[in-house]
């Protein structure tokens, strides 16, 4: 099986599938960690309404998808903050294709995306508990910064620079 990365609209089936699969995750991971319960489903909805994506669309944002053997599996984002600024968000992959290598092609080619936007420094917030990605950016050559954001849910900040080689 092969990975495939490829530009989708914000808006297509398959964006709302991945989103509706990687808010359920972290949304449940919060809940299960901190209050022992999965996300109301009322709550769930209201939330992914709420956040269309329209950001991570052109000309300042760009929507990825990656496909392993063809299927829908994954999404990364990136939206521009400055003229040299821009914020990686939505990286997911469904559990079932985790450790087959599309988390860091993923990322490289939101990296990519950033670059052709103009951008020449990514950032991004996560998770204490999302520890996978936080070795997944330290991997790929993030380094753990101040906060540059007030997110309720960040609770650690990194950055990389984007050079030609990086």
């Amino acid at each position: 099986m092969t990975w495939t990365i490829a530009p989708e609209p914000y808006d297509s089936p398959v964006a709302a599938a991945l989103w509706r699969a990687y808010y359920t995750e972290v949304s449940d991971r919060w809940y299960l960690l901190h209050e022992g319960r999965r996300t109301d489903p009322r709550e769930l909805e209201r939330e992914i309404a709420a956040t269309s994506g329209a950001e991570l669309a052109p000309p300042s944002g760009l929507l990825l998808v990656a496909r392993y053997g063809g299927a829908a599996a994954g999404t990364s984002g990136v939206r521009l903050l400055d003229a040299a600024t821009a914020e990686l968000t939505r990286v997911f992959l469904h559990e079932a294709v985790r450790g087959k290598g599309g988390a860091a092609l993923l990322v490289r080619a939101a990296e990519d995306a950033a670059r052709g936007l103009g951008a020449t420094r990514m950032i991004l917030d996560t998770r204490g508990d999302l520890a996978e990605a936080r070795a997944l950016y330290a991997r790929l050559g993030y380094a753990e910064t101040a906060a540059h954001n007030d997110s309720p849910y960040a609770e650690h900040w990194f950055t990389k620079r984007l050079g030609a080689d990086s």
